[in-house]
């Protein structure tokens, strides 16, 4: 080996010394991420890629440390001999980032042409219907909630009902309880304030608590979106946002194709401001920013 030779090998040696990676508590090999990743794609569609794969250490590390095993090959029989801990694994894998009126021209739209319309057409005991698909903590299906109440002065003289659903069990915990830090509601515009108050037993005001007349409106509900679904619809209006960027195309295809058949027409679906429908879907028109309707 030439000297040449000798000082470049030293160099890459202290190169991937320097990004190599700190000693992990669990031995977590890349079989293990590739069988826990492929069983997530299977159970919920879900598609982690090799960017994930600290993630999926980090996440799934609270669940060997609480089951008391030492390495991911432990949790790997675990989980398939414990179809239990299936809830578990899902529950940890998942990212939940909400918060009230995020994408607000969602909002204005289904104010401005659900909403609106509704409260202004004649007739008595009508029905509308809406659904939150990955609701995470609530703020989502909350918001659409506030914005029915504000709109419909007489409300409960109709069916109108918002289902809040999502893959997560500790997160519709949290939002049917629909308890929020008071900071929560800053991007919540004023006119809608009244809908939230202070809890109870809580003198610092750290704490806000939607009100009961609009959590009345809601349904909490777990569904894995690659299983059946328990509902016939139609919904006038399809909430699903910043859900399926986790899925892969023909995942992706697959629910909008479900979504579309959900749909009442004339009814809107809204997706997240990353996501595309990934082309034109035959029965899906594109109206504005990640806003389609179904025109057949």
């Amino acid at each position: 080996m030439t000297l040449a030779t000798r000082k470049t090998a030293t160099a890459v040696a202290a190169s991937e010394a320097v990004i190599a990676e700190p000693a992990r508590e669990f031995a977590f090999s890349d079989g293990d991420f590739r069988a826990l990743a492929q069983f997530a794609y299977e159970q919920a569609g879900i598609a982690l890629s090799d960017s994930k794969r600290n993630l999926v250490y980090s996440r799934l590390s609270r669940r060997l440390r609480a089951l008391n095993l030492s390495s991911f090959r432990q949790y790997r029989d675990y989980l398939g001999a414990n179809p239990s801990e299936l809830e578990s694994f899902l529950n940890a894998i998942s990212t939940n980032l909400t918060k009230f009126f995020r994408e607000e021209h969602h909002f204005e739209h289904f104010r401005s042409n659900v909403a609106a319309p509704f409260a202004q057409r004649a007739g008595t005991s009508r029905k509308l219907r809406v659904w939150s698909a990955g609701c995470s903590t609530g703020e989502e299906p909350y918001t659409i909630a506030v914005v029915l109440r504000h709109e419909i002065e007489d409300i409960q003289r109709h069916d109108v009902r918002i289902l809040a659903t999502d893959i997560d069990t500790d997160v519709l915990k949290k939002g049917a309880r629909g308890l929020y830090p008071s900071n929560s509601l800053s991007e919540v515009p004023k006119s809608y304030w009244e809908f939230f108050e202070p809890a109870e037993s809580d003198d610092s005001n750290k704490n806000v608590v939607v009100r009961e007349d609009v959590r009345a409106l809601i349904a909490f509900r777990r569904l894995n979106l690659m299983e059946a679904w328990p509902f016939n619809g139609p919904f006038d209006a399809i909430f699903c946002r910043n859900v399926m960027i986790y899925f892969d195309g023909p995942t992706k295809a697959t629910l909008v194709e479900r979504f579309t058949q959900k749909l009442a027409l004339g009814g809107w679906l809204y997706i997240g401001h990353s996501e595309s429908l990934m082309g034109v879907h035959p029965g899906l028109q594109l109206v504005g920013r990640t806003t389609y309707r179904r025109d057949k």
